[in-house]
């Protein structure tokens, strides 16, 4: 659709420039050297990206094109050198009367060639054989050179031979009727390559490539057919028609490759990101392990110091150090159990999830909680509903949850020495939905920023906490299909509440556990 607008205003242009065309501007011919500076500069930096592409995916036609728009624009610093008036009279080079016109006459028809060849040629390919010749710098450089070559021999030729030259020029400024054949050839060849591009299936290139051929036709025609010769507004109007055709292909392709880079970019930052993620949960991974593993290892070093402690007396008490024993037995048992449900949160199966009583859940956790919170000094309410209706689960998991919870209530009311230091549980339904299961303490109390990022990894208010036991809480309530979530007391405290959702006749889990 673009290239449909850029050929419309062309041929706007066209039409404006026409009730002016004979009108001659003499003196102009000063900006030439800048119209073939931009000239070379567009078709060389056309044809650097045309190779470009070639070298990353070799095409016979890519490589006709982009040697056509190097030729024909080295040939636009003979074209100006030579031009009369420009830099001299007659022009430098020793050139004649018709070595300009001679020079761009080759131009005209040369560049259409090239791409009429490169139409003919989308879609082949080198022999398998050949590609290592053909698909590396060599060829390149080869190619470049031949051109370079090229372009330094036809000019020694044409303006050694300027006499013996067809005279397309009838004097200075007026081009004679033989101009018209090269015109005419040049519109030929035009229409052909044109021709040729429609055929079969077109890509974006091939697209630009057809409005450089129609703005070269405009171009020849007020250069040859409307203008009144050199120097006259249709002849600086077509001009401007080849500024433009040797500048539409240099910027679509600058377009392409801008794009290119950034959709790069942003796969780059995308991947680096993704990466990061990996890492971050590899090392929430790890410090969750550490995290979990911790209590049951730290009670077992404590239990087999004072198991050692009873056998150390005058008078071993035998029944006392079994008591310890057991309780390292239990602690080992209770690390392989956070180890295996670590696995299953990461796993996300639900092949283990039964139906729960969270009453239940919470009654075999009691002992331990008492026990730890005996060691802070604290106190343990329970208030476990009747009849709140059963939730869908793994028991072990969810264990750990109200452990994790009622642990971090006894620490935060290390500090407390004001008001008693009490830790509740409670169990509710809160309507048929949902199941409820409410930790609360007496302690310092939660700030609202605190509140919303405590479930975050990595974030604590403890001083020598790793952030992850309530980021664990979070993924295995989640997991459930419930919330879990922290708001602070109105004297002093907080209450860490969980939702489950009730278990019904089709809930996930039960037919297969």
């Amino acid at each position: 659709m673009l290239a449909l607008w850029v050929a419309a205003a062309l041929l706007l242009a066209f039409f404006a420039a026409l009730p002016f065309a004979r009108v001659q501007l003499p003196g102009t011919e000063a900006a030439l050297p800048a119209y073939a500076t931009a000239i070379l500069i567009n078709d060389v930096l056309t044809a650097a990206l045309l190779l470009a592409l070639f070298s990353a995916q070799p095409a016979p036609g890519v490589l006709f094109l982009a040697i056509g728009y190097l030729f024909v624009g080295l040939l636009a610093v003979p074209w100006a050198l030579t031009f009369p008036g420009v830099f001299a009279e007659h022009g430098l080079l020793d050139a004649g009367q018709q070595t300009t016109a001679a020079i761009a006459a080759l131009r005209r028809c040369g560049f259409p060639v090239f791409v009429l060849a490169y139409a003919l040629l989308r879609g082949a390919r080198f022999p398998q054989g050949s590609l290592r010749i053909w698909s590396g710098r060599r060829a390149i450089a080869g190619a470049v050179f031949l051109v370079c070559a090229g372009t330094i021999v036809v000019t020694a030729v044409i303006v050694a031979h300027d006499q013996n030259m067809p005279k397309l020029m009838a004097g200075r400024m007026e081009a004679s009727s033989l101009w018209t054949y090269v015109a005419g050839a040049s519109v030929v060849l035009y229409v052909a390559a044109i021709v040729a591009l429609l055929r079969g299936p077109r890509s974006v290139l091939d697209l630009w490539l057809l409005v450089v051929l129609f703005a070269l036709l405009l171009e020849i025609v007020l250069l040859s057919f409307i203008s009144s010769g050199r120097l006259s507004v249709g002849w600086w109007a077509g001009r401007g028609f080849g500024l433009a055709a040797a500048s539409v292909v240099l910027f679509q392709m600058m377009w392409e490759t801008t794009a290119l880079y950034a959709h790069l970019v942003r796969s780059i930052v995308v991947e680096r990101r993704a990466n990061q993620m990996r890492l971050a949960s590899l090392e929430a991974l790890s410090a969750s392990i550490a995290h979990e593993l911790n209590q049951p290892l730290a009670s077992m070093v404590t239990n087999a110091d004072a198991g050692l402690l009873w056998l150390d007396r005058p008078e071993p008490n035998v029944t006392e150090c079994r008591g310890a024993l057991d309780l390292i037995a239990s602690e080992g048992h209770r690390a392989g159990k956070v180890i295996e449900a670590i696995r299953t949160l990461f796993r996300k199966d639900t092949r283990e999830r039964v139906m729960l009583d969270l009453n239940e859940v919470v009654t075999e956790m009691l002992p331990e909680i008492r026990r730890h919170a005996r060691l802070g000094g604290a106190a343990v309410q329970v208030d476990l509903a009747e009849g709140a209706p059963p939730v869908v689960g793994n028991a072990v998991q969810l264990q750990q949850v109200v452990s994790n919870l009622a642990t971090n209530a006894v620490e935060a009311m290390t500090d407390v020495a004001d008001r008693p230091k009490i830790l509740s549980i409670r169990t509710a339904a809160r309507g048929p939905n949902d199941v409820l299961i409410e930790v609360t303490d007496t302690g310092e109390g939660l700030g609202a920023e605190d509140a919303s990022r405590l479930f975050e990894p990595f974030v604590t208010t403890k001083p020598a906490g790793l952030g992850m036991g309530l980021m664990i809480c979070r993924s295995i309530v989640e997991a459930h299909g419930g919330r879990i979530w922290a708001t602070a007391n109105g004297t002093a405290g907080s209450t860490f509440t969980v939702a489950l959702p009730a278990a019904d006749d089709h809930a996930p889990g039960i037919a297969g556990s």
